[in-house]
């Protein structure tokens, strides 16, 4: 096996065979190169528009929003119109829940685009004021750009922290460090501990980054909405079954609060999980659509090379001859056509991964500059370059055998005898 792949000699004679056929082995080698080339930016564009299109999306990966309606049935003595109006001790009952990892209990002022009135140093701002979890950041996915965002002591001691959106801070602080500063909030003061950005896009990155996140205790006492929740925003576990863990909420809230289990107007709830599954399904169907036709290509081009494997080989029937008849065994032939047919392929295989590679760093960059695109960092992760590559060797060895077993066969009588 050694002698396989470190004889230099055989290398050196492969190489000078290719040589001398310049413009025959780039033209055998163009169908290989184009074939792992499509192959490569194929799906590094298929996972460049995934990435796009769940941003687009504004989806959270496994997150599930439930909120409070008016009632629309009667329930044992209850008339329809009531107002459902959740409570503190709906976060232990939703983290019970089976799939349910976290409960991000949640608190606004106003309506949902509703803003509340934020200063500082004499700059005012209208932004969205939340009152939040520490679970939220584990739920909806923020990047932190300066200090932290909010944790469990922020809870427990019910502190006048804050956490603001890059948006905000370019409002009340232009390009100041808001870290360690004062804000206020409808006449109540909270200390800047971080400051945060959402990767979304559109309405929903935008009002994610025009708002300014406090404690969820410390909203309930700084305003007046003691035992009072707004909504949730639950986390699911790997592998939960979202549809079924928002029955099982809906049937732990209506319970909780006297609704009707036929009443679908109590309860207002969204399923990002479901909605993000559905899109990942989808595009897991076009990669295996990728890899099915860019294989394809990639053997179109193998075949190719077999093919010219096979005109070579007849060309050099005397030379197999004389090799033959100086005591070359089958079995070193065959090595000899494999070993050229894989260099081929391992070739212009590789120089086509480098060109898909760099073909899509290329357009990574430029899409980078340009707002609202439909594509996020399009690239090709190393296991799916590593399996292209394991498919190349295959291919090329395949590619080989059949030339090679037709140049084994070859009496050398008759090889001597050709012209």
């Amino acid at each position: 096996m050694s002698s396989f792949f470190f004889d230099l000699d055989t290398w050196q004679e492969i190489w000078g065979t290719l040589k001398r056929n310049r413009l025959r082995a780039v033209l055998t080698a163009s169908g290989v190169f184009w074939g792992l080339f499509m192959l490569i930016l194929l799906l590094g564009l298929g996972r460049g528009l995934e990435r796009g299109a769940l941003a687009l999306s504004e989806l959270a990966p496994r997150a599930v929003y439930v909120w409070g309606q008016r009632t629309g049935l009667p329930y044992r003595g209850l008339q329809p119109g009531r107002y459902v109006r959740f409570e503190d001790e709906d976060v232990a009952r939703l983290r019970a829940v089976p799939g349910v990892e976290f409960v991000a209990a949640r608190l606004r002022f106003g309506g949902w685009r509703d803003n509340a009135t934020v200063s500082h140093a004499g700059k005012t701002g209208a932004v969205n004021v939340l009152g939040d979890m520490p679970d939220y950041a584990r739920i909806e996915p923020l990047g932190i750009d300066r200090g932290r965002f909010l944790n469990h002591p922020d809870v427990v001691e019910a502190r006048k922290v804050a956490v603001i959106g890059t948006k905000a801070r370019g409002v009340l602080f232009a390009e100041e460090n808001p870290i360690g500063q004062w804000i206020e909030v409808n006449g109540v003061h909270f200390v800047v501990v971080g400051e945060i950005h959402s990767d979304k896009a559109g309405d929903d990155g935008d009002r994610i980054n025009n708002t300014v996140f406090i404690p969820f205790p410390t909203f309930q006492d700084a305003y007046n909405q003691k035992n009072r929740v707004g909504w949730f925003t639950l986390g699911l576990r790997e592998g939960a079954h979202s549809a079924e863990v928002v029955r099982e909420v809906r049937r732990v809230l209506s319970e909780r609060h006297r609704l009707n289990p036929l009443d679908e107007q109590a309860l207002g709830s969204f399923d990002a999980a479901e909605k993000y599954e559905k899109i990942h399904a989808l595009f897991a169907g076009i990669r295996t659509f990728v890899w099915f036709v860019g294989t394809l290509t990639l053997f179109s081009g193998v075949l190719g090379v077999s093919n010219i494997l096979l005109i070579i080989v007849k060309e050099r029937t005397r030379e197999i001859g004389v090799r033959k008849a100086l005591g070359a065994t089958p079995g070193s032939i065959v090595r000899l056509v494999v070993q050229e047919s894989m260099a081929l392929t391992t070739l212009a295989g590789y120089t086509g991964l480098v060109a898909g590679v760099a073909a899509l760093e290329g357009i990574a960059r430029l899409v980078e500059h340009l707002d609202g695109a439909p594509l996020r960092s399009p690239e090709v992760d190393f296991k799916a370059a590593l399996v292209a590559a394991g498919v190349l060797v295959v291919a090329g060895a395949v590619a080989g055998i059949v030339p090679a077993r037709h140049a084994a066969r070859v009496p050398p009588v008759e090889a001597l005898r050709a012209e």
